[in-house]
């Protein structure tokens, strides 16, 4: 299958999360509303994912067989939209497992307040070469960025790097890409040590290939995660 592009993902995206809410078939309007556009672009849009059989058109009669007015055209999610979304994101975005994983790192994260972040972030560095799981992965690569940033705080201010990093998920920004070039930038920083410098040249490709994967929706969840992150260390 040809692969989809981010806009058509966020539709279909923001279609499972109707369909899923209401278990009924979505009228384009209700996807225009909820995306933000018009009836017109909403429904070519459905048209068009329809055509890649990831959407299906059906026709409901009115309510009164004998009144006026005329059937209607209603979409719902095919089986093959969510396992396509699924595979866009490197893999199930699983709540429970998300849940658990944010839970967990954010409970590390204000211990450490106390303590200090070191212990925890070499911790996160040791893991990542190994993480399989694309939420688990990108969570903890986030969380290193921002603790490393943390450490050297002094410098990265200097470089304008928390500037970008404070703006990470705000609309009209660099948002989450951003990560991957600062995680580069950090690599050059003297103070850095060789471990840490190796770890994040070594996955900034593989944070930013994951990243452009996943849906609209999760890299909204993403943001959030980041947004706490950054609220809590206090950078």
């Amino acid at each position: 299958m040809k692969r989809l592009t981010g806009r058509q993902q966020e539709f279909l995206s923001k279609l499972l999360d109707l369909y899923r809410h209401s278990g009924e078939p979505i009228h384009y309007s209700t996807l225009a509303k909820r995306v933000g556009v018009g009836k017109v672009t909403a429904y070519e849009m459905l048209r068009l994912l329809e055509d890649r059989e990831l959407v299906k058109a059906e026709y409901q009669r009115p309510e009164d067989p004998g009144g006026p007015g005329r059937s209607t055209v209603v979409f719902r999610p095919t089986p093959l939209a969510a396992r396509t979304l699924a595979d866009l994101a490197g893999g199930d975005w699983v709540e429970e497992e998300w849940e658990q994983v944010k839970i967990r790192i954010l409970e590390q994260l204000r211990v450490g307040k106390v303590s200090g972040y070191e212990t925890l972030l070499n911790e996160l560095l040791a893991r990542l070469s190994d993480q399989r799981s694309p939420i688990i992965y990108l969570t903890e690569m986030v969380t290193a960025i921002v603790l490393s940033l943390n450490l050297l705080k002094d410098v990265a201010e200097a470089n304008g790097l928390l500037v970008i990093l404070r703006n990470i998920g705000l609309p009209g920004e660099i948002g989450l890409s951003a990560l991957s070039g600062l995680s580069a930038g950090l690599s050059l920083v003297e103070r850095v040590n060789r471990r840490m410098a190796s770890v994040f040249l070594a996955q900034a490709n593989k944070y930013q290939s994951i990243l452009s994967e996943l849906t609209a929706e999760n890299r909204r969840r993403l943001a959030e995660f980041t947004r706490e992150v950054l609220k809590i260390v206090g950078v």
